[in-house]
């Protein structure tokens, strides 16, 4: 059996020649404590105003599509 940073290049070239590409993402950890508190400060520093705002115009915005993704009519 090939090593395993062979079989990982192997597998990159058979998505690669089928059209597709490694993608890794970097994500802050949710079960950390330290994330916890360092998001829930970011929240309490939201303005409702400027939320509201955001989320009235990505209403307004979703509207141009149909459930399915098609334009509306």
């Amino acid at each position: 059996m090939p090593a395993p940073a062979e079989r990982m290049k192997s597998m990159r070239d058979r998505r690669r020649a089928q059209g597709l590409r490694e993608l890794r993402l970097v994500l802050p950890d949710a079960r950390s404590s330290s994330v916890r508190q360092r998001i829930a400060m970011e929240v309490a520093r939201l303005h409702p105003a400027r939320e509201n705002e955001a989320l009235s115009w990505l209403e307004t915005v979703s509207e141009f599509d149909d459930w399915d993704g098609s334009e509306a009519p």
